[in-house]
């Protein structure tokens, strides 16, 4: 082993000694196969070593097009989703934004689930989902017939049964509490207004590469 692929090992160990400590769900042995698959994802993006090293907007886009199926176009491209794990919105995702936001995406609990839809539903990061929000939603999210003399009005009567189930405290729109009520009483509803989850299936395929074949 060369000098410095030795020094990169232990880096890379000291790394997931750090983050396995501060992130649930991953052991310290699945942290440096997450590192090592972030570094490589890094490279394919050509990021110099000068620089802060994280994911921009499109290769993290283009990343969970590929790896998990991930095609809402308002939630992939409106950089919706690229929010969620960007917490420090510095316009890129380091290695521990990665796999924290990895934590929930492929194992988090449905306390986590409910939180990380919520915010990404949130589109004005207001800490609610508003008539507007579900309508744009719902637009994106549902295929609607090309013949329809107004297939707006159908979106408008879908928000309001939406509203009516969903909205307890009889606001006009989704606070955090009206949403995690509603989907605890009916789990079909965690992402009723677009796919922001992963499948079973792609959570398996990845997790198998990174995890397994390393």
């Amino acid at each position: 082993m060369s000098e410095m692929s030795s020094v990169n090992r232990k880096w890379i160990q000291a790394l997931a000694e750090t983050i396995s400590k501060q992130v649930k769900h991953f052991n310290k042995t699945e942290v440096e196969c997450l590192i090592r698959g972030f570094n490589d994802l890094l490279e394919e993006q050509n990021i110099s070593k000068n620089t802060a090293g994280g994911l921009d907007r499109g290769r993290f886009r283009s990343i969970l097009h590929d790896m998990f199926g991930m095609t809402d176009y308002m939630i992939m491209d409106g950089g919706i989703f690229f929010r969620t794990f960007d917490k420090d919105n510095d316009g890129s995702v380091s290695v521990k934004e990665w796999i924290e936001g990895l934590s929930v995406f492929l194992r988090g609990s449905l306390e986590e689930k409910i939180k990380y839809c919520f915010h990404v539903y949130d589109l004005n990061g207001d800490n609610y989902i508003s008539k507007e929000e579900m309508f744009q939603l719902l637009k994106n999210s549902l295929n609607r017939q090309p013949t329809e003399e107004d297939p707006d009005e159908g979106i408008k009567d879908l928000v309001e049964i939406t509203l009516k189930k969903m909205d307890h405290d009889h606001d006009g729109r989704l606070s955090f509490a009206d949403f995690e009520k509603a989907v605890r009483e009916e789990d079909l509803l965690l992402e009723g207004f677009g796919i922001c989850l992963p499948d079973n299936t792609s959570i398996e395929r990845y997790e198998r590469h990174l995890f397994e074949e390393q």
